[in-house]
């Protein structure tokens, strides 16, 4: 038990250090790895619902985070950095950081696309750091769940889970930095 302990806090101390990192990754290389993961994670979003296609048709905006990191012990933390696109072009990098306070327990990964209805939705979550309430909450994406979901106060939030176990009982908020341009 005690090993857990120590293993689950570790974990927290690690996430909340990744949600201390910068925004834009440091080296063009490291910037290259994102561009891959985030051209991966809408492949996946896709493969996973076809349906989700029209949001990205049909949305003026949408950041993709390709790789967040949840861990939890009663308290909980998560992070991840992703990329931000107007109009299916590239234009920053935007940073996520979650806590959570509740029964939450383990760890997880998982990808998440956040898609703005209208420039003026875009323009908030640009405009400065953005927070979503404990109300708001993703789809977590399967076939057919995109062609029935819609927006909600301007966004559209799904999450497709990569790995992990986690159990899950927990009010808290996601918020998040961008940083625009910088993309190679």
């Amino acid at each position: 038990m005690k090993r857990c302990i120590v293993w689950l806090g570790g974990l927290v101390c690690m996430q909340l250090i990744l949600v201390g990192c910068s925004t834009v990754p440091d080296k063009a290389e490291s910037r290259a790895v994102l561009s891959a993961e985030v051209d991966e994670a809408i492949a996946a979003f896709k493969s996973q619902d076809p349906t989700i296609q029209s949001f990205f048709d049909n949305s003026y905006g949408y950041a993709v985070l390709p790789k967040v990191t949840k861990g939890a012990f009663w308290f909980g933390v998560a992070g991840g950095r992703g990329q931000v696109f107007r109009q299916n072009q590239r234009i920053g990098y935007c940073k996520m950081g979650q806590a959570t306070l509740g029964f939450s327990f383990g760890g997880e990964f998982f990808r998440e696309v956040i898609f703005f209805r209208q420039q003026q939705d875009l323009d908030r979550f640009t405009g400065g750091e953005f927070t979503f309430s404990a109300q708001v909450t993703g789809t977590a994406i399967k076939a057919g769940v995109a062609a029935k979901a819609d927006y909600k106060d301007g966004i559209a939030v799904f999450v497709l889970a990569d790995r992990g176990l986690m159990v899950d009982a927990s009010l808290g908020g996601q918020k998040f930095a961008y940083v625009a341009g910088a993309l190679e």
